[in-house]
């Protein structure tokens, strides 16, 4: 398994970490259960192996600089990495099959792949060509980037997608034919995030228990519509009722590093706090270890996902499965995995006003809070990190099984 660019044993939040790390380390463990033997790589400073769980290992092989460079840096290093992995395995265990993560990954996989003789499965997580679409988050990606997918793509024996709207995305901007493409959900750990007490929770975090609590949870990036979050939060005040009640709670990023460095979207949002007169309100709370995310989640009132792109929502799951409403743009995956009005609600990107209305609506209405949070539980308990685990045992076993005829 590859995941090139991130270790999945990362903090979440951070500049490159967030659902495919956990996706990645959950699938791990996953097949390990069902008795495969499977080995992380990813990219680091030094060479370094670690257990993650019972038949799955994390190694860290060395390219490029020690220090941690810019993500599209990442790619000019792929051919020492992918050289590194070749030397790895003449010395160690032979590979049936090879899962790339990323586009990264997925041209590391290819070179593997030609060497090795075995498929490939590849699974993008985000796709540039979607990204770009998005004019309003102010990013662009590369032509490099771009390229990369379409080589990884060529590669690839089976691609993976989360939703059918990732389907689809495949299919019309990228010319992936329907039968090269397997719709598999990713799962969450319902053991790990399930429904707890607000009072307890918010205790041990220092929240008042009268609050009215909004969190999010996710990367510091354009792309997740933060700054939508805060210009709500500005209405809901003006409103003057919970001027004295409302925190929104914001998990991700690194807030020591990026405090006093301008230019950066923690900087930007920042400052908008400042120029709307809610800072106060805001508070950046930094990454967070996946383990201590359900007590967030459990001091919460409502979650918010106000991004403008999300190929699953893996958030958006574990707040359903800690009981929890969830305010939603409505795209890409969390198109499907939120149901409207009976899990949480859906939302226009980028519009202020109408997140504004959703939370007025439930932070008003304790007993609609707990129906909508019963719901959510409910339709978390469908996914599960063993079902998705399963179905890519099952989809791996086609993909090895030996030709008849």
């Amino acid at each position: 398994m590859l995941s090139y660019h991130t270790s999945p044993l990362a903090a979440l939040g951070g500049k490159h970490s967030g659902g495919m790390n956990v996706y990645v380390r959950e699938l791990g463990v996953g097949l390990g259960k069902l008795g495969h033997r499977v080995d992380i790589f990813t990219r680091g400073a030094r060479y370094e192996e670690a257990d993650v769980a019972a038949g799955v290992r994390l190694v860290t092989l060395p390219a490029g600089p020690g220090a941690e460079p810019a993500k599209i840096e990442l790619a000019a290093y792929i051919p020492e990495f992918a050289e590194a992995m070749l030397e790895y395995q003449r010395e160690g265990p032979s590979y049936d099959l090879i899962h790339a993560h990323y586009w990264m990954s997925g041209l590391v996989g290819a070179q593997l792949k030609s060497a090795w003789k075995v498929p490939m499965v590849l699974m993008f997580h985000t796709l540039g060509l979607v990204k770009n679409r998005i004019t309003a988050a102010g990013e662009h990606e590369s032509d490099e980037r771009i390229r990369g997918e379409r080589r990884a793509l060529m590669a690839a024996d089976m691609v993976v997608a989360a939703t059918p709207a990732e389907q689809a995305d495949l299919q019309w901007l990228y010319e992936v034919r329907s039968d090269r493409i397997c719709v598999i959900p990713p799962g969450v750990d319902l053991q790990l995030f399930h429904p707890m007490d607000k009072d307890a929770a918010r205790a041990k975090l220092r929240l008042p228990a009268n609050a009215n609590v909004v969190l999010f949870v996710g990367r510091i990036e354009a792309l997740k519509g933060i700054d939508t979050l805060i210009r709500a939060a500005h209405l809901i005040v003006s409103e003057g009722a919970r001027e004295a009640t409302l925190r929104v709670q914001v998990v991700g990023g690194d807030v020591d590093e990026e405090l006093e460095v301008m230019g950066t979207e923690m900087a930007r949002l920042r400052s908008l706090a400042r120029e709307l007169g809610v800072q106060d309100r805001i508070e950046f709370l930094g990454s967070r270890r996946q383990r201590d995310l359900p007590g967030y989640y459990a001091a919460a009132d409502v979650v918010v996902m106000p991004s403008y792109s999300e190929s699953f929502g893996m958030v958006a799951l574990e707040a359903m499965a800690c009981a929890r409403p969830v305010v939603a743009s409505r795209v890409g995956g969390l198109a499907y995995l939120v149901q409207d009005g009976a899990t949480g609600f859906h939302v226009q990107e980028g519009n202020a006003e109408e997140l504004a209305n959703r939370f007025a609506d439930l932070l008003s209405d304790e007993n609609l809070l707990e129906q909508i949070g019963a719901a959510a539980r409910r339709a978390a308990e469908d996914y599960s990190w063993e079902r998705t685990a399963n179905e890519i045992h099952a989809l791996y076993g086609k993909l090895t099984q030996p030709a008849v005829g």
